[in-house]
């Protein structure tokens, strides 16, 4: 029994991520009693079709995540936004993935952070960044309600958690907030008790709306 939003750090107009956003958010977990049980971790992968003609890889899907999860060690999980498609494979998947090389990565991203317990609630505070680089992509935050299942039944108690928190890191004034943006999981053909699969298409969510601000402040800058 459990249930997970996961949330990104939306920077303000004009600003941007950086480490001190980041140790100012896990003072914030702290400072309402978060007690640090260790780190965490988890990799998203995105994928490109490797294919000898390049006028066959509009065949294939464009928008192709793989991700693992530090709960699931022995799952794999692959999203693919554009068609609603969610996919739960044994982790060995990833091995034969490299052998067929049909696809290949085309970037990497790592979730790196500590994880919290306050009450009956877990957090996950951690930084994005790329395969061999410290250069940080962005901030996440995963808000795991242990007692209940339900996506429905969890909603109010999670709102008002998230009102808590949100009033918690405004007190620190810190140039953005976070977002919790909540996918569509019927349009994937999941229900309402929430499964690892759930976590996997909120995180595919999340990245999108990361690569959508990186780009929008890039586009500022030129």
């Amino acid at each position: 029994m459990t249930l997970k939003w996961v949330l990104h750090w939306q920077p303000n107009a004009g600003s941007t991520v950086n480490s001190q956003i980041l140790s100012e958010v896990s003072q914030c977990v702290e400072s309402i009693n978060g007690v640090k049980e260790g780190r965490w971790r988890a990799t998203l992968t995105f994928y490109k079709p490797h294919t000898r003609e390049q006028s066959m890889a509009v065949d294939f899907p464009r928008d192709f995540l793989g991700i693992s999860l530090p709960e699931q060690p022995n799952k794999y999980y692959f999203i693919i936004r554009g068609q609603r498609i969610v996919l739960e494979a044994d982790s060995s998947i990833q091995t034969l993935m490299e052998k067929l090389q049909s696809y290949k990565t085309r970037v990497a991203l790592h979730f790196d952070g500590f994880q919290y317990q306050l009450g009956d609630f877990q957090l996950r505070v951690g930084k994005v960044v790329p395969t061999h680089s410290e250069n940080l992509r962005g901030i996440v935050m995963e808000v795991e309600y242990l007692p209940i299942s339900s996506v429905e039944k969890a909603r109010q108690i999670m709102e008002e958690f998230l009102d808590i928190w949100q009033e918690a890191v405004s007190k620190r004034s810190l140039p953005g907030h976070f977002m919790h943006m909540e996918p569509n999981f019927a349009e994937y053909g999941l229900a309402d008790h929430y499964t690892s699969q759930h976590t996997a298409v909120q995180y595919a969510t999340v990245m999108a709306q990361l690569i959508a601000t990186v780009q929008a402040v890039q586009s500022v800058r030129n």
